[in-house]
Parts: structure tokens; sequence; C-alpha cells
């Protein structure tokens, strides 16, 4: 990332789409940790260490003041699916969820793309799993890899698109996203996608926000469908489903403070970027709208004409809270500001006092084949019926330079926001950090 660059965004508003001058916001970054791959997940431990997950099948410990332990506290490579090292790959370890009452139970449950599954389709790609494991408390940490209970699986046509995010909610069930699939030309067109897309197809886990309940489970139950889920009969649609018409949301974090809104960021097709906050039961629209706007399918780079309001059972259609553009559909605009979003946390820490309620986040990178990751932040509106959240482009100066992709963002304790890294856009070993957001302290 070029941190001297200060960029300007269209913030579009959800009645208007004039366009809102961002400002820049200084801080600072410290190393906490490097010598990875690709790290997906931060997860702290309730003694101020934490649980780094690397997307090429491994979880190493990152002491409190920093640095790696060495070895690894699980090592799952084996169980994978294929993951195309040294080069582009969606597939691997994706994300890990410490259970709300770990220090007394330690359950950890991670998600993982493994490969395709006997009763999946031939010509699928790979299954995408949720598993529970055990972390003793004995030291040095580790967890055994024969302790893995499978929770939830769901088959993926395509290595892309997997989603894959996992989070406890304060309601205390397990949230997980799905992609649509993915394909090698996207729009949620090809094998093993509905004729109207599997964002609008309710009756298949890809392109979706799905809510299950691991609690009191028997035998080979692995999970219960909560009986509040807008679709827990199981009679218009599959019970697991919370929310739908997502394309590849590429977080997935609940608010530690205000509400406990849950904050999920879209990855967007070829010309707008977005962020969700998702509620019961809505449809946030793909394949028929991108962002703000709708969507045309056959000719994804092209402005559409119309707007849909309504889904296909006449639900209307959830707004997200905030969009940017994707230089691939807005080619030599400078309010274009990357090319895959990567979803954070709103912050609720203390050291950055003027960051308090707003939400930290990221893009992978600002231009295909380059590790230009960029930081932001957006701001609640005043109004936020009719206006989006302002977006203001994060400045980093100071001894830590971010020069990578932004692959995922993590919380500690304390509520700090630590930023995870991939110095190059495929897996290549010994690029992958672990950097804390701090304030700006250059003059």
């Amino acid at each position: 990332m070029n941190t001297s660059l200060i960029v300007s965004l269209a913030c579009a508003a959800l009645t208007a789409t004039a366009a809102q001058a961002a400002e820049s916001v200084r801080l600072s970054l410290r190393l906490m940790a490097d010598g990875l791959v690709s790290p997906l997940s931060f997860n702290a431990l309730p003694d101020g260490r934490a649980l780094v997950a690397d997307q090429v099948g491994t979880i190493r410990l990152m002491k409190s003041g920093g640095g790696l332990e060495e070895g690894d506290v699980l090592n799952i490579a084996s169980r994978l699916s294929k993951v195309n090292h040294n080069s582009f790959d969606e597939r691997g370890l994706l994300s890990v969820a410490l259970h709300p009452r770990f220090a007394a139970n330690r359950r950890v449950f991670i998600a993982y793309t493994a490969p395709r599954r006997a009763s999946a389709p031939a010509e699928f790609d790979c299954t995408l799993r949720v598993s529970e494991f055990k972390l003793p408390a004995a030291e040095p940490l580790r967890i055994d890899a024969a302790s893995e209970r499978i929770v939830f699986e769901v088959d993926k046509p395509y290595f892309n698109h997997n989603g894959g995010r996992i989070a406890f909610g304060p309601d205390g069930q397990l949230y997980i996203s799905v992609g649509d699939g993915g394909g090698p030309k996207g729009c949620d067109i090809g094998n093993g996608h509905a004729p109207e897309g599997n964002g609008q197809n309710l009756r298949t886990h890809l392109a979706k926000i799905l809510r299950i309940d691991v609690e009191g489970t028997s035998g080979t139950q692995a999970y219960r469908i909560p009986s509040d889920n807008p679709y827990a009969d199981g009679k218009d649609a599959l019970p697991e489903i919370w929310a739908y018409g997502v394309r590849n949301p590429w977080s997935l974090t609940f608010d530690r403070g205000g509400t406990r809104e849950l904050f999920v960021a879209d990855i967007g097709q070829m010309r707008w970027e977005e962020v969700n906050i998702i509620h019961r039961g809505a449809n946030y629209g793909w394949p028929l709208r991108e962002g703000y706007e709708g969507f045309n399918r056959e000719h994804p780079e092209q402005a559409p004409t119309g707007l849909p309001e309504k889904g296909l059972r006449g639900e209307p259609l959830a707004n997200p809270i905030t969009t940017y553009k994707n230089p691939s559909g807005f080619r030599k605009d400078p309010e274009a500001l990357g090319i895959s979003i990567t979803g954070g946390y709103v912050y609720r820490g203390k050291a950055l006092k003027n960051l308090e309620g707003d939400y930290v986040f990221g893009d992978w990178s600002g231009a295909q084949g380059t590790p230009q990751g960029r930081l932001f932040i957006a701001r609640r509106p005043a109004t936020p019926s009719t206006s989006a959240w302002q977006i203001d482009t994060i400045r980093i100066n100071g001894p830590g330079k971010l020069f990578g992709c932004v692959c995922a963002f993590g919380e500690d304790n304390d509520g700090e926001l630590y930023v995870l890294t991939n110095g190059s856009t495929g897996l290549t070993p010994g690029r992958g950090k672990v950097w804390r957001l701090e304030p700006d302290t250059t003059p």
C-alpha cells in the first residue's frame, strides 16, 4: 500500500447519488507476528494470547506481547481440499470461533474447505466444513486433531466464493457465512447455481448467512435449529437460513457494544464492494443487485438501468450500509478504492478514542495482481435511515508500513484491533504478518 496516498470516495446515499469527499485518518501499525503464509483468523484467549489461523491449515499461538510461540497448536493441512501453494487460492483454513464459554469448556470451532464428500455431485470442487475441536488447558497448548467432530457441511461447485466466516452471536448461536458457489465467470451463474441464482434460492445453503445451535446435542445430532430462525419449520426454505442474497461474505463480526449488530462485508462482482448489517430473514439482493445498483448477470461491467426493490417473493430488498467502487467496473476512476472488500470490526477499544463506534475494515488490494491492501473507516450517519455510512481512508504513519494484501482483522479482549496481511497475492511462505492498530506517533 502507498501510505502517502489519500483518496476520496463516492459515498452513495440511499436516496441520492451525490459523492462525498472522504477524509484521511492517521494511525500507526505495530508488527506483532510474522513468518506466516496467509493469516485469516485471530482469536484472543482469556490469558491475552491469541490463536492465529493460517490459510494453509495451521493454527499458531501469538504471545500477549507479540511473536509466535514454537510449534503448531493445530495442523489440519492434510484434511484440506487441494490448496494451490505459491499462487492464489480461496480454499483452506478459513475461520476460527471460540465458544462463548470457552474458558470453561475449551470448545473451538473451525471452518475449512475439505475434499468433496462422497454425497456431493462428482463435478463439484470441495466441501465447506465446520468442525468442533477441544483445546486442552495443559501447556504447551495443543489441539488433538483426533478430537474433531464435524458439525456442518456445504458442498461447493467451485474453488472460490467460499465465505466460511464463523462467529458466535450474543444469543449464543453459531453464525456461518457461505458464498454463492463461485465459478470462472461469477455472476451466480454456472454449474451448481440455480437459474435465479443461489442468492435467491432458499433451497440451498449457498449465498446465505446461516444460524445454528450447537448446544445440548447428542448422538449423531451435531446441531439444532433455533426455534426463532425465520424458516425454522423447513417448509418454504432450509431451516438453517438466517439471511440471504449475499455473494461472497468475507467477514462476519458482531459489535461488542451498542445493540450488538452483525456486520458482514460482501465482495462484489465488478462494480461495487459493500458492507451490510444483517437482520433476521432479510434479502440482501444478490444477484438481483450489486451495492445500490441493479445487476446485469450477462454484462456485469455495465451499469444497469433499473434498481430492483423487491425479491422474487415480493419481499423488500435490504440496502447495504455503505459501498465503494471497484476499479474493475470503474476503470481509472479515482473513487474506485479496491477490488475485494475485507470486513473488520466496530471499534470499542480505548487506544483510538476518535474511532469509537466506527466500523474499521479494508480492501484486499487496490489493484489486481499486486499486494496493495488498504484500510478504511466507515462512520455511522446522524440519520441512518436516509444516508450511507461515510467512508474515510486510514493513512499509516510511523515505523509500521502496511505492504501486502489485507486478509482479515482481529479483536483482542480489550477491543483493540489487529490487521492480518499477506505480502503476496498467493500463498507464499513467510509473507504473512499480524499488525496492531495504534495511535499515530509521528510529529
